[in-house]
């Protein structure tokens, strides 16, 4: 009995470490697949943007995405998909993959992307999951930022001079969940100095050692202790205000962002 207790514990530590470099490799994968050369448009100097996934132990369903579609429409996309594991970073890839290419279409708008792309994600899905999404095109030229939000967290947006606040936009519902669900869309003013930061729930809904939220009081903070910093600077102060407040608990969903400020070019 001893023996054979001893044989399967050797063969479970073994399959449990194979589990381990897959998911680090599907982690790998994963994190491959998102922007990471910062500045990513080095010739423009009209615009500063920075965005980052900081990890959690599992593979996880964050992404985020920025592109243009022409020389002066840009597009931001950023989500969330439900569940963990490599269940939920395939679907990621796919949530992702089929958002950028409805964009690259440059006839449709933010509201028409989320559209087609949750009747697409809803073929098929029968692990039943979803994805939270935001996604804005941002007219450089009119100085405009259209977006829409499918069961999103709220943006936070910096006019110049002013102060970050949230814009608690008409959530649509969820992608891949119902297939007739329609979205909307909405407009904001992006002018030179202005500043907008977008997020998944990981970042609001971090934990420290009692149990507490990070909240969106505590982000709002966090954005606004810095007078007029650059993209890459928001994110890393909002990155070390989350990792003050959690201390040593352990954290269970990734905790992404992404930052666009408008230059004020001469």
């Amino acid at each position: 009995i001893n023996s054979t207790v001893d044989t399967l514990k050797h063969y479970i530590d073994e399959a449990a470490a194979r589990i381990d470099k897959e998911l680090e490799f599907a982690r790998e994968i994963q994190l491959s697949a998102l922007p990471s050369v910062y500045p990513p448009y080095p010739e423009r100097k009209d615009i500063d943007l920075f965005a980052a996934m900081y990890t959690a132990k599992e593979v996880g369903g964050d992404f985020y995405d920025h592109f243009f579609i022409g020389h002066d429409k840009m597009v931001l996309v950023i989500a969330d998909v439900s569940g963990k594991g490599i269940p939920a970073s395939l679907f990621m890839m796919k949530s992702k993959t089929l958002i950028k290419s409805l964009a690259e279409t440059r006839t449709l708008t933010p509201s028409q992307i989320f559209d087609g792309a949750n009747s697409e994600l809803c073929n098929g899905n029968d692990a039943q999951m979803f994805v939270t999404a935001w996604i804005g095109i941002y007219d450089i030229k009119a100085g405009t930022l259209t977006c829409s939000n499918a069961g999103h967290e709220y943006p936070a947006i910096r006019h110049k001079d002013g102060s970050f606040e949230f814009v608690r936009d008409k959530h649509g519902f969820v992608l891949a969940a119902m297939e007739s669900s329609r979205y909307r869309e909405y407009e904001l003013p992006l002018a030179p100095g202005d500043t907008i930061f977008v997020y998944t729930d990981g970042v609001t809904e971090a934990t420290n050692t009692q149990n507490e939220l990070f909240s969106e009081d505590r982000l709002l903070k966090a954005l606004n202790e810095v007078p007029d910093p650059g993209a890459e600077t928001i994110i890393t102060h909002v990155k070390q205000r989350i990792d003050e407040f959690a201390g040593d608990a352990a954290q269970f969903d990734d905790r992404t962002m992404l930052c666009l400020k408008v230059n004020e070019t001469q």
